[in-house]
């Protein structure tokens, strides 16, 4: 079967239609079949189709004015092989249900293709996993690394449900120690219950930075600076440059805590935040704050995503936006 390439187009006559009833190659139009890049050097590859002039290593090529082209042609090869349907757009690729195909069937994955090295802006991310979850598909990102190989991963926002609300604890007075806060508190006060901070002796806990900020926002945890007392701002003053992502980590605490789950730190598995839904005694998730604008290179959310599964956790990144925190998951899948 001979096609030819117009305008960047790769067109096939009306013998091209049985390409489309029997695989869903293509989109079919009056006077035949159009090709997108990437399905065109498909079936070049396989010898279902002939383009005079080119070869398979021509017409990629040909084509290599997309960088994106190398890696976009292995994974819908790779997909294709696995015995979908694939179709381009709206993403990069569109992916039928087993057995299905354009017209008898619909499609469960959108695809996107990135690199290892690409640079993740979770905003974007956010939005596309939005379009994908109105569409009712999974969201997947398929990632070539620098030989070649592929992993896929899904890509959900999760709205974390709000526990049964726990008693604060009682109000505490505390000493500040450079940048360490240390309460007097007893059992009776309510602290160990509500897993704040690290037990001293009976009478005293020592509070992480992030659990002294929240605590003092909210009237429980009472410092003395001789006559004046440290307003939360005030101490924040006095520990942020010891911490450059400090601001970011509190104000997801404060939203993981205002949710009634408990975040305890995460430096043990590398990240902001090792978090526990209510009382269970081992971690359910961890958590990366995530900033305004920031972001990440693909290669180190898989470094989280695979410490996580080692631990049998899921790895949620919180961005933080205008319109509030949004918790992205990122889990590796097998298609």
């Amino acid at each position: 079967m001979k096609a030819r390439i117009e305008d960047n187009k790769v067109l096939l006559g009306s013998e091209g239609y049985a390409l489309y009833e029997q695989s869903g190659f293509g989109r079919p139009q009056k006077d035949g079949l159009r090709l997108s890049p990437v399905e065109a050097l498909y079936l070049v590859y396989r010898g279902r189709i002939e383009i005079p002039g080119f070869d398979f290593d021509s017409l990629l090529v040909r084509f290599s004015e997309d960088a994106h082209m190398i890696r976009s042609f292995l994974v819908y090869r790779d997909i294709r092989e696995r015995g979908y349907v694939v179709q381009t757009g709206p993403h990069d690729f569109r992916v039928f249900k087993r057995g299905e195909k354009p017209g008898k069937g619909e499609s469960q994955y959108m695809v996107r293709v990135l690199s290892e090295r690409d640079l993740i802006d979770f905003a974007v991310v956010q939005n596309e996993v939005k379009t994908t979850l109105n569409m009712r598909k999974q969201h997947v990102l398929a990632v070539v690394d620098d030989e070649f190989e592929i992993t896929y991963y899904e890509v959900k926002i999760q709205k974390l449900p709000s526990l049964e609300v726990t008693p604060d604890p009682k109000p505490a007075v505390g000493i500040l120690s450079s940048i360490s806060v240390i309460i007097t508190a007893d059992a009776d006060l309510g602290y160990d219950q509500a897993f704040y901070g690290k037990r001293l002796d009976e009478a005293r806990i020592v509070l992480a930075t992030v659990e002294a900020t929240y605590l003092m926002e909210q009237g429980l945890v009472t410092i003395h600076l001789g006559e004046e007392i440290l307003t939360p701002d005030g101490y924040c003053t006095l520990i942020r440059d010891s911490d450059p992502e400090l601001d970011k980590k509190i104000a997801v605490y404060r939203h993981l805590r205002t949710l009634q789950y408990i975040p305890k730190t995460g430096y043990k598995f590398g990240h902001h935040f090792r978090v526990y839904s209510g009382r269970k005694i081992h971690s359910e998730m961890l958590v990366q704050a995530i900033d305004k604008g920031e972001t990440l290179p693909m290669n180190s959310i898989s470094r989280s995503v695979r410490m996580a599964h080692s631990v049998k956790k899921k790895m949620l990144f919180a961005g933080i936006h205008d319109e509030g925190i949004v918790f992205i998951e990122f889990a590796r899948i097998k298609l």
